[in-house]
């Protein structure tokens, strides 16, 4: 079922009714940001545990900062607007929020000083963005933006061009998905998602520095790969070809969740099946963002609806 309402600069709204000027800035000019979080229905507890909001919210504030948006809402804030939209929508299955904080002026001439900010959030419901079977991959010839062109930490509406560049090559070239390199061909991330790599039982995937999104995802890849499996995370360079002796890779992120790489350029990764250490992360973060484990339900997961009390025995 589609949204019935949305949050749109102060107040909850039929969400027919959430429309921008096509004379608007952010529209006309890509002055915007915007998040993109999942939340996960669990049948057992009939709950919708939305997955890592705080985190989520802290980076819409970065990028706000970046862009030079006075955003008007707190964290806290934030998050009450997510659970009460999700809430009115009545919304009971996976869900997906983006909220999106831009430039909302109806005027001409390119500039980021001196615009009023607009918000809006909307809340639909959501299936998998890409294949989580494993992926047959190619690496790009559009090569990711660099942070002193339009900086990759922010999640910029306008930058999403340079992804779709590289996915439309991807796809139109009978793969499922681009894997994209730095000005100095170093690797980067996906389109749209983060990059590791398996090597010698290790996990490997570039640094901040390689114009990556500092993911959520990845974040959490690499603090569960630590305390559930016992594997640390090196964040460094990584060339082109470490792609295609790689033991195992995949690709994270809120979006694309967790998704196996099984061929990268037509060369099998590992014996060309997912690998065992990708079927252990991706096991787990299914069972950690549904609230299923205590420990991380507590410390990433928000509920949206008011727990069922139980009856007595």
């Amino acid at each position: 079922m589609n949204a019935r309402q949305i949050f749109m600069n102060g107040e909850f709204i039929p969400a027919e009714q959430g429309v921008i000027s096509v004379r608007t800035h952010g529209f006309s000019y890509g002055t915007g940001c915007f998040e993109g979080i999942r939340g996960y229905w669990n049948a057992e507890d009939q709950q919708v545990y939305m997955f890592r909001l705080r985190e989520h919210y802290q980076r819409l504030l970065n990028s706000c900062k970046i862009l030079q948006i006075e955003h008007p809402y707190s964290i806290d804030q934030l998050i009450e607007i997510t659970v009460e939209l999700v809430r009115r929508n009545e919304q009971k299955q996976d869900v997906y929020l983006r909220p999106v904080a831009y430039k909302g002026d109806q005027t001409l001439g390119v500039r980021l000083h001196g615009l009023e900010a607009h918000f809006i959030m909307t809340s639909e419901p959501v299936g998998n963005y890409i294949g989580t079977g494993g992926l047959h991959c190619c690496v790009s010839s559009w090569r990711r933006i660099d942070d002193n062109a339009i900086p990759s930490r922010a999640k910029i509406i306008g930058s999403y061009v340079n992804s779709a560049f590289a996915k439309s090559e991807a796809m139109q070239n009978g793969f499922d998905e681009a894997i994209m390199l730095t000005h100095d061909g170093h690797v980067s991330e996906g389109s749209a998602e983060n990059i590791f790599l398996v090597v010698n039982n290790e996990l490997v995937t570039p640094a901040t520095t390689e114009n990556i999104l500092p993911g959520i995802t990845r974040e959490t890849m690499m603090e569960l790969a630590n305390r559930e499996l016992g594997r640390i995370t090196r964040e460094r360079q990584i060339d082109r070809t470490e792609l295609y002796v790689a033991d195992e890779i995949f690709l994270c992120g809120t979006g694309a969740q967790f998704a196996p790489v099984v061929m990268v350029d037509h060369r099998p990764i590992g014996d060309g099946k997912v690998g065992p250490i990708s079927s252990a992360l991706q096991h787990l973060y299914s069972e950690v963002v549904r609230g299923r484990l205590p420990e991380y339900r507590e410390l990433w997961c928000t509920p949206v609806y008011a727990a069922v009390p139980q009856k007595a025995q």
